[in-house]
Order: structure tokens, then C-alpha cells, then sequence
């Protein structure tokens, strides 16, 4: 396979590596915890936990498979070709340069047709992406702009971002489908019975609250530790597109337009991007959200993407390196 030309990131790589490496952690602890409580409970409990892995596994594998497919349905977006017209053929030549310069297969082009000043890229591999920008980036943005987010999202598709976080989610989906099965077992089915070994073992109604505590608490941090590993990958993305482009700049300058242009986006449609908030550039929130003048250290936590002032920060870092 032929190596792409964005340039890595020693530092974020570090970081992103010790994240994975503490999920990693959190999933050892949950499966050790979960074959603890099926050593002493009966096979009814074993067959919950049994269903809740399959079917986490269905949803993970079948997300990361049909990844593009989705998102493109939920963002209505519709594929252009370059014959489609003067516009289509405009943004497939941007993407044409960069793909040669950055030394990778061209994506599948997408449109989607909202107001909101957004890109994003998914698929899980190279051969399988799908780059889709709203009317309202293509807009707003002039072509050294563009220039910058499409390269921040071709990042993305280099560094299989997608394939990263739809594995780091898997033990999240699993635990939260182990809570919610427990609860329903619990009230419909009595919990009444005893575990295997009579008299001396926790009754079953037990054993499901304590399964249902140990998924809790086991969502949590791996919710936490994902939204981590997110802020890293888009400053990952935001390092690369800018050393590609050698225009941090004009990425910073589509940064600040794109934030600011949430002010006039309709609570509606902002509401109604919100499944794809991740995927995108920049999360669908007003400017005086978890990512603008509001900022707080609780939202930040609890954010799929850096502050504006870091990223702007680091661009800024990255445009005095390359001026020496």
C-alpha cells in the first residue's frame, strides 16, 4: 500500500496511543468483572450478557461498515460528479489536488444541501470514503479556505480515524446495552431466583443491579475516554491539513468563519445536525456553546472537538514553524 504524505504527529500520536491503552484497561476490567458475576450467577444472567456482546459487536462492525451510507442519508447529502455542473466540477478539482498531493485515492464527493457551514469525511478505508460539504461551507469559504477544511478531513481518511473510533466505541455500545437489558430483565422478569449454588449465592435480582453498576461505570469512563481520543484525532486533523496545505491560515480563517456563522443557523437545523456532530469540522453548537465564548472546563470534557481558542492556537504555533 502506498504511504500517504500527511505528516504525523509524534506528540498527539503519544497521547492518542496512552488513550487507546487505557481503554484497553477499562475493557479488561469489564470483562473480568462480567466473568466474575457469570461464575455466580445462573444461566439466565449468562445468556443477557452473551446477547448484549453480539449485539454490541452487530452494531460497531455494522456502523463501521456502512458508515458512509449512513452518514450520508442522515446529512441528505447527494454524490456529485464533475460533469454535474460548474460548481461540482469546481470542488472535484480541489479535491483532485489535493488527493495527488497528498498521495491517495480520491474520494467519493458529496453535497449536502443545508445552510450550516460544515464538511465532513467518513468510510472505512481509503477506498471506501466519502467526502461530503454543505451549500453553506461552499458559500462562505473562499477557495484557500475550502483548501484547508477538505485537507483537515482527508486527514481523517488517511489516519483511518473512523475505524479508531468505531473500535474505541465498541466497549462503550456494550456496556450501555448490558445497563439497559439488565434493567429490562430486572422488571419484567422478577429477578427472583437464585444463582447457581442454592442458598449461599446472591439472588438473581442482585446480581442484575450489580451487572447494571459495573456497565454504568463502565460507559462513563469509556464515554469520557472517547471524547477524549476525539479532541486529539481533530487537532491530529488540524496539524496534517495545515502541513499538506503549508496554509495554516486560511485553515484558522475557515475556522473562525465556520464558528461564527452558527450564530445565524436555525436552533432546528442545528438540532438536526447533531447526529453527525462528530464527523464534522466543527460541532453543530452555537458560538456560545461548549466551543465558543461559553467555553467551560465541564464542557470541554464532555466535547467531541478542542475549544476554537486551541485550535487556533495550534495553528498559530504551526504557521510560526513554517515561517523560519
Amino acid at each position: 500500500m502506498t504511504q500517504n504524505r500527511y505528516a504525523p504527529d509524534k506528540g498527539l500520536q503519544a497521547r492518542m496511543g496512552l488513550t487507546m491503552f487505557m481503554l484497553g484497561l477499562v475493557f479488561v476490567a469489564f470483562v473480568a468483572a462480567l466473568i466474575g458475576i457469570l461464575y455466580a450467577t445462573g444461566v439466565g444472567t449468562g445468556a443477557i450478557v452473551f446477547f448484549a456482546v453480539l449485539l454490541g459487536a452487530f452494531l460497531t462492525f455494522g456502523s463501521l461498515f456502512f458508515s458512509d451510507k449512513i452518514a450520508l442519508a442522515t446529512a441528505r447529502a447527494r454524490e456529485i460528479k464533475p460533469e454535474d455542473g460548474r460548481a461540482e466540477a469546481h470542488l472535484h478539482g480541489i479535491v483532485d489536488r489535493l488527493c495527488a498531493v497528498a498521495n491517495m485515492p480520491k474520494p467519493r464527493v458529496a453535497i449536502a444541501p443545508t445552510d450550516m457551514p460544515n464538511a465532513f469525511a467518513t468510510g472505512r478505508s481509503s477506498s471506501k470514503a466519502v467526502l461530503c460539504v454543505t451549500e453553506g461551507l461552499l458559500r462562505r469559504l473562499d477557495d484557500r479556505e475550502l483548501e484547508g477544511v477538505i485537507a483537515h478531513e482527508m486527514s481523517h481518511v488517511a489516519h483511518k480515524d473512523v475505524v479508531v473510533m468505531t473500535v474505541a466505541s465498541f466497549i462503550g455500545i456494550m456496556a450501555a446495552l448490558l445497563v439497559r437489558m439488565g434493567f429490562y430483565a430486572e422488571l419484567f422478569g422478577g429477578g427472583g431466583g437464585r444463582g447457581r449454588g442454592g442458598n449461599n449465592q446472591a439472588p438473581i435480582a442482585l446480581i442484575m443491579l450489580a451487572m447494571m453498576v459495573i456497565g454504568m461505570i463502565t460507559y462513563a469512563i469509556s464515554f469520557l475516554l472517547i471524547r477524549l481520543l476525539s479532541r486529539y484525532r481533530e487537532l491530529a486533523a488540524d496539524r496534517s491539513g495545515a502541513l499538506l496545505t503549508g496554509q495554516p491560515s486560511a485553515l484558522a480563517s475557515a475556522l473562525v468563519k465556520v464558528s461564527g456563522a452558527m450564530a445565524s443557523i436555525p436552533t432546528k437545523d442545528l438540532r438536526q445536525a447533531e447526529p453527525l456532530s462528530a464527523f464534522y469540522f466543527a460541532p453543530a453548537l452555537r458560538p456560545d456553546g461548549a466551543n465558543g465564548k461559553g467555553h467551560t472546563s465541564i464542557a470541554t470534557i464532555f466535547s467531541t472537538h478542542p475549544s476554537l481558542e486551541r485550535r487556533l492556537q495550534q495553528l498559530s504555533e504551526i504557521s510560526a514553524q513554517l515561517g523560519r
